[in-house]
């Protein structure tokens, strides 16, 4: 029975459409006080992977703080230093497929329908089983168990849930690097009740109802790139330092796991939902953390909980308050009101942003902009860039450069703003993305539709130390945070 409840929840998964649009003002285009032409010039190489691992960061002395790597680079110990960096173009075609689920999830849509997704979804997009990761691209070190497990965990701020890979995989496990955990070699393992209103809870963060395996709750989960995971809703001790404990942690204990995860044991929730693991140590870090992303795939960033003496951001940090219309979801989300290229801001009509509304993702890679908004961008940036050779579209980025003969190159400076007056300014690595020096891209697509939710990526938020006051709801950023 408790297998068939597994099973039912790898068949049954829904999907929701986004759909809103309405008219707004202009934001006019003029130019920024800080410069007429606000550039920076930096050395195509710096923008392609490396073979060898940088171990440099500001943040390592924190407490509360996690090390976090890049899932394909060389500081990533779960392919022993030496991950096999897939193709830019492969990387692209997942971060589709999350966007996709994204865009169809999302709970900024004012009207929904629902659709089955069979177990046979889950593995239709290529490198499957577990090969390569596609719920996130970065990877996060906790002890899971007493006498503690160190697990890698891909953690995500679209997910709420935590869990793992669990012994005996009554159905199917993906090979991972670290021992699968086994929860009867812990003295700190316990099922929840289907009868308990925790076990209701589920549902909310998951999009799932839970199921009943005789008196266990059992949960199931999908992902963007239809990766999954089905298993028993558990407590355990939840170890993030050698300070940092905390018992009675909810996750679930995966026995049937399919998809993109990467050698990584399972995923780390950082959502907004009461099961998140943001939720869940609230007590103690005032639902309140920071993350250094890695500035390249070839160095090391930080995930930090808790703003006590020491770990709080820089004084530069700039807040701006999370978007109302996302209250209720497990996205982060933010109000944009404009862009700027190269110190000049462009003539887009802030019901352009307004209309889908926008989220800050950790687990997307490039940003996704309204049409009409990335249309803009596109045609300024193409502008300052005309004085160098043009290349193939790479997949969804269409505004491509050959910089092989160039070894510095000039790149004009994009700013964000938002609500309450912040401008964030992003650079070099944060707006360029390359798969060789005959092919470096723009890091930025536009969305399909109007109504498609604007996301903000990975790639530019790898300059910036992002910073979550989830319980004064806002977001922060410290540019130059990470340096």
């Amino acid at each position: 029975m408790a297998l068939l409840r597994i099973l039912l929840f790898a068949c049954v998964l829904s999907l929701r459409l986004l759909c809103s649009l309405e008219e707004g003002l202009a934001f006019e285009e003029t130019e920024t006080a800080e410069s007429q032409h606000d550039t920076r010039t930096i050395q195509p190489s710096s923008l392609l992977p490396s073979s060898i691992c940088d171990t440099s960061t500001k943040a390592n002395e924190r407490k509360a703080t996690l090390k976090v790597v890049h899932k394909h680079g060389p500081c990533n110990k779960l392919d022993g230093g030496n991950a096999k960096f897939p193709s830019q173009a492969e990387i692209l075609q997942q971060d589709q497929s999350r966007v996709n689920s994204i865009h169809s999830k999302s709970r900024l849509s004012k009207n929904s329908v629902g659709a089955d997704v069979k177990e046979t979804d889950a593995t239709t997009i290529p490198a499957k089983d577990g090969s390569v990761v596609a719920t996130g691209d970065y990877v996060v070190t906790v002890g899971i168990g007493t006498p503690k497990k160190d697990l890698s965990l891909v953690f995500d701020t679209g997910s709420d849930l935590t869990w793992t890979q669990c012994e005996p995989c009554l159905r199917f496990c993906y090979q991972q690097k670290e021992p699968i955990y086994d929860p009867s070699a812990s003295r700190t393992y316990a099922n929840v009740s289907c009868s308990s209103a925790i076990c209701d809870s589920l549902e909310s963060g998951t999009g799932m109802a839970p199921q009943c395996a005789g008196s266990t709750c059992v949960y199931g989960i999908e992902y963007g790139d239809n990766s999954f995971s089905a298993g028993f809703f558990a407590k355990e001790t939840l170890t993030l330092t050698s300070s940092d404990v905390f018992p009675n942690f909810l996750f679930g204990c995966g026995q049937y796991n399919r998809g993109l995860y990467g050698k990584a044991a399972g995923l780390l929730g950082l959502g907004q939902d009461s099961i998140s693991l943001v939720s869940q140590t609230s007590r103690k870090y005032k639902k309140y953390f920071s993350y250094c992303l890695p500035s390249s795939s070839s160095s090391t960033g930080h995930l930090t909980f808790g703003k006590a003496a020491g770990n709080g951001p820089s004084k530069t940090i700039k807040f701006t308050p999370l978007s109302t219309a996302t209250a209720d979801s497990s996205f982060y989300g933010l109000d944009i009101i404009g862009l700027s290229v190269g110190g000049k801001k462009l003539p887009i009509p802030i019901s352009v942003f307004s209309s889908a509304g926008a989220i800050i993702d950790s687990g997307t890679v490039i940003t996704r902009l309204p049409p009409a908004a990335y249309s803009a961008l596109r045609s300024t940036f193409k502008k300052f860039m005309s004085k160098y050779p043009t290349a193939p579209a790479l997949s969804i980025l269409d505004t491509c450069y050959d910089f092989s003969n160039y070894t510095s190159i000039s790149v004009p400076v994009i700013s964000f703003f938002f609500n309450r007056g912040v401008e964030v300014s992003i650079e070099g690595s944060a707006i360029l993305i390359g798969s060789s020096p005959k092919q470096i891209c723009l890091a930025f697509a536009g969305n399909s539709d109007d109504s498609d939710v604007a996301i903000i990526g990975n790639v530019q938020q790898k300059t910036l130390e992002v910073v979550y006051d989830v319980a004064q709801r806002r977001v922060g950023f410290a540019p130059k945070g990470c340096s």
